[in-house]
C-alpha cells in the first residue's frame, strides 16, 4: 500500500451505528488525518422526473447509486487529488448544484449500506467493516432520524420500510456481510470491536 491513503469501508443496514463507529474512528485519529464520504450523496439524480415520480424510486436498490462516479471520486483521493463532492437533498430526491470540496487525507472513510455490494468498489478498499446490528433498533433509529432530519411523515417512513427498505436488506445488504474484513456486532456498543479496529487502523495509516 506504501504511502497511498487508506480507504475505510464501513458498511451495514440502516441504522447499524455505521456513524457512531466512524465518529469513534475519526476521534481515535484526529479530524486532520481523516476525511469521510457517504454513499448516500452519490444516488442519481433524476431531474426529468416529478416529485412524486422521485419519491417512488427505490433508493436502496444498487442501481440508484451513481456507483462509477463514488468510484472514480475515490481513485482520485487515493492519487492525492481533490474532489468535488455532490450533495443530496433527502426531502426533494434531488442532487443540489452546490457540492464540497475534499482534499485527500491520510485515510478515508467510505459509509454506505451497498458499498460492498459491487466488487469494483469493493476492491478499492483496504479494510471492510460491517456493522451487524438488530432489525428492531436499526428500524427506530431510521424512523427517528427520516423525521427529524429529512422531513418524513411517520406513515412514509414506514411504508417505505416495508416496501423497499426491509427487502433490499435481505437481498443485497445482509449478504455482502461475506465481504467484510470484520464483523462487529451491535454497532456502537461494541467497546471491545471498535477498540480492536481503531488498532488495526492505526497500525496501517500512512504516516
Amino acid at each position: 500500500m506504501g504511502q497511498k491513503p487508506l480507504i475505510i469501508g464501513i458498511c451495514g443496514g440502516t441504522g447499524a451505528g455505521k456513524t457512531t463507529i466512524t465518529d469513534r474512528i475519526i476521534r481515535a485519529l484526529s479530524e486532520a488525518n481523516v476525511i469521510v464520504i457517504q454513499q448516500d450523496n452519490y444516488y442519481k439524480d433524476l431531474p426529468q422526473l416529478s416529485l412524486e415520480e422521485r419519491r417512488k424510486q427505490n433508493f436502496d436498490h444498487p442501481d440508484s447509486i451513481d456507483t462509477p462516479f463514488l468510484i472514480e471520486h475515490l481513485k482520485k483521493l487515493r492519487a492525492g487529488e481533490g474532489i468535488d463532492r455532490p450533495t443530496y437533498d433527502f426531502t426533494d430526491y434531488r442532487r443540489l448544484p452546490e457540492t464540497v470540496r475534499i482534499e485527500p487525507r491520510a485515510a478515508t472513510i467510505l459509509e454506505g449500506i451497498l458499498i460492498f455490494e459491487s466488487k469494483p468498489l469493493r476492491d478499492l478498499l483496504d479494510i471492510k467493516i460491517f456493522v451487524d446490528t438488530d432489525a428492531d433498533l436499526r428500524f427506530i433509529r431510521r424512523l427517528v432520524r427520516d423525521i427529524r432530519d429529512r422531513g418524513r411523515t411517520m406513515e412514509s417512513v414506514i411504508e417505505q420500510y416495508r416496501s423497499t427498505v426491509r427487502p433490499m436488506h435481505m437481498e443485497f445488504v445482509e449478504p455482502s456481510k461475506r465481504y467484510a474484513d470484520v464483523i462487529i456486532p451491535e454497532g456502537g456498543q461494541n467497546e471491545v470491536g471498535i477498540d480492536l479496529v481503531i488498532q488495526k487502523i492505526r497500525s496501517l495509516i500512512p504516516r
